[in-house]
Order: structure tokens, then sequence, then C-alpha cells
């Protein structure tokens, strides 16, 4: 089963891999393949290259920078992406907070953030979990109290990725107590600058810091740093993804870890011998690989002709999620015991013990587990399948 391209995709797939040959690092390149960290000035240059070309904000309309794709060429831009091993860009800026300015922003607020978001001179970390308020984050207890013209800001965030580099924070904030969860909330832009933000590490167990705590002790905000009106932050929060919601399917991700699990087999074929149960499962996942990216395509091609989707990027979300996990298991089954992480110790102090193809592994599988869980845990996914898709 193949995938079909017709002339324009073929032609713009050139135009792609020219620019990735041109500007892409092959550095850099070579630590995204092996799931190295990649420094944030890297990402931020890679951004600027992105921007130049016109290309950083494919999701964004284009009065404000974005390319006016149909969310099956954006596909295949990810795709390409991926395969080359290029950085991603920031992330909260460009998919979750770029797009909401755009929508609920003042023209003071379009003009001041999206040109440094196009530009990675703004970044951004997300401040929506609290210690007592993850899963139900309607319950946040984070309180914006009026002060004039500013807000008065106190309480806690956690697991906010980022927030060690970041410049600047979005927030949802409680600023009307007496109302029902949702409709007392506000939407805030924080620059990390001010006085009374302090920011903490978290850890994982395999010695990464991938999450922070953010504390905010009588945090002075300008009103006019809120999006949209006030009490209506839970309103924004919601519509952030928009169209976001179809592009969940992790098929460019995938096909890069499938690449990069073909790679290391040649690499490490004088210390590892795939018995018939390796190679029976690493086809099944190539299979239902093709598959998923036929379903993802059948689904984006439909939106973009006008038609509605339902519930049905719940199945992309759930076989995505899976895929990337069967991937990190046959990987770790090639590196066996090269593949414990030095880093659970160090901190990545240490030299790898074999290979940096290997280094990594375990520590990138560790981060993986999440995928079954963030964006909507595998159970969720499966009853809204059967709820909306198979009508059980």
């Amino acid at each position: 089963m193949h995938v079909s391209k017709n002339d324009g995709d073929r032609k713009f797939e050139q135009s792609v891999k020219a620019f990735l040959r041109e500007q892409l690092d092959p550095a850099v390149a070579a630590r995204v393949a092996r799931s190295l960290p990649v420094s944030k000035a890297a990402q931020d240059h890679w951004t600027r290259c992105l921007a130049a070309q016109g290309w950083a904000a494919p999701n964004w309309p284009e009065e404000f920078g974005g390319t006016g794709w149909s969310l099956r060429r954006r596909h295949q831009f990810e795709v390409l992406m991926r395969a080359h091993h290029a950085p991603e860009t920031q992330g909260f800026g460009f998919n979750m907070v770029g797009p909401a300015i755009i929508k609920y922003g003042t023209e003071a607020q379009k003009a001041h953030y999206l040109p440094k978001i196009l530009t990675a001179n703004i970044s951004w970390c997300q401040g929506y979990s609290e210690p007592g308020a993850g899963s139900d984050l309607a319950g946040l207890q984070t309180r914006a109290e009026s002060d004039g013209d500013h807000y008065l800001v106190n309480g806690a965030k956690i697991w906010t990725s980022k927030a060690e580099d970041a410049d600047h924070i979005f927030v949802l904030v409680r600023t009307d107590p007496e109302a029902k969860k949702q409709l007392g909330i506000s939407f805030l832009l924080m620059p990390m600058n001010l006085p009374g933000i302090e920011v903490k590490p978290l850890y994982a167990f395999n010695g990464k810091r991938l999450w922070n705590q953010v504390f905010f002790t009588n945090v002075r905000v300008p009103k006019e740093n809120r999006l949209g009106p006030e009490n209506q932050g839970w309103t924004v929060a919601k519509n952030i993804l928009g169209d976001e919601r179809l592009m969940v399917s992790r098929v460019a991700e995938n096909k890069r870890i499938l690449s990069r699990l073909k790679a290391l087999l040649v690499e490490q074929q004088s210390s590892f011998h795939p018995d018939q149960s390796f190679l029976s499962r690493l086809a099944g996942i190539e299979i239902r690989l093709t598959s998923l990216e036929v379903m993802a395509l059948r689904l984006l091609g439909h939106f973009d002709s006008g038609g509605s989707v339902g519930a049905e990027p719940s199945m992309l979300k759930l076989q995505g999620s899976q895929l990337v996990q069967a991937q990190d298991q046959l990987l770790f089954e090639i590196a066996g015991a090269y593949g414990l992480p030095l880093d659970a110790i160090t901190r990545g102090q240490a030299e790898p013990v074999f290979s940096e193809d290997v280094d990594m592994i375990a520590s990138a599988m560790f981060h993986h587990r999440g995928y079954t869980i963030a964006g909507g845990a595998s159970e969720i996914q499966r009853n809204i399948i059967a709820q909306q898709v198979l009508k059980l």
C-alpha cells in the first residue's frame, strides 16, 4: 500500500528537500535523530530560517505570516521535516498562544506578539495545571484580583514545560471566585521577569528537567495583558487548538522513529540478531503506520474539501501514540543493556557507555509513556470512539 502523490505534491517535496539541504545544520539534525537535546539557540536559529522562507507557522492565517496550506499539505510538510530530523518549532508559541492571540487578541496584542513569535524573539510556556487542579483544570485556584489597571496574581502552576527557558507565560487565573468554575477564569499573558515570579525545577525519574513549578506572589500584571474578555478565559483556552485536533496522528514522528529503528538495526547487526518475533512485530508496525497515514490523509482531505469531522481524530490519536511506544520497545531491544540511560544518575554529565546512537533510547521511551495520557488518555479515546463513532 502506498500513499499516492500528484505533481503538486512532488514539486512541493522537491522544494522542501532543497531547503533542508541548504539550511539544516547536519550536526543539529544528528542530535535530533538520536533524541539528544537541542539548544534553545539552535532551535531559535532554525525557526528564523523557516520564518525567512515563510514556513514557520503553517497553521496561521496568511495575513499573520501563515502559509495558506491545506491540512494535507501541512501533513506532508511535517512528514518531510521529521524525516530529515529538523528541530521542531516552539509549540507553545506557534500552536497554542499564537492562534489564541490571532483569534482573541486586540490589534495592539497582535502587532506586539505575533512578529516576535515568528522570528523566535519571544518564547512561551503554559501556565494551566496546578498542584490541586490537573485533570480538573476548571478547579484552578491561582487568583488574579483587580488592582486599578492591573491584576495582582497569587498562586502556583505545575508541570510547566520549558519555564526555565521561556521569557513569557500564558496563564489561566481565577478572576471571579464566586462564579461557577469555568465562568470565573481569565487568560493572561505575562513576561517571566515580572517581580514575584519564581521557577523551580521538577525532574523526571531519568534525571531530566522536563517540567517546572511556577510560583506567583503579588505579581502585578497590566489588564491590557488579558487575552479576551474578563472571566472568559475558559473559552479562549478551549478554542486554542481549532483544527489542530486533526493533526494528532503522530504519523511524521512515527516515520522518523521507524527510519531510526531500521538504521540502528544495520548499525548494530554485529551484536543484535533479530528473531522471527522481532521481525514480525516490525512488519506489523509498518503495516499499522501505513494504514494510519491513509486514514489521516482521508480525514484531512475530507476537512479540506469542506466536510465535517467529528470524533474520528480520536482514532488517529490512539493509534499514533501506541505506535510510538511499540517502536520504542523494539529500539530498546536492539540496544539492550547499552540503552540504559546514564542520565538517570549523572543528568547527562558522563560520556555514553557504548554509543550516542543508543544512549538516549531509554530516556525517549520513558518520556513517550506519557503519549497515551497527554491530550486525552487512551481509555478516554476508546470511550469516544465507542460512543461517537461506533454508536455503541
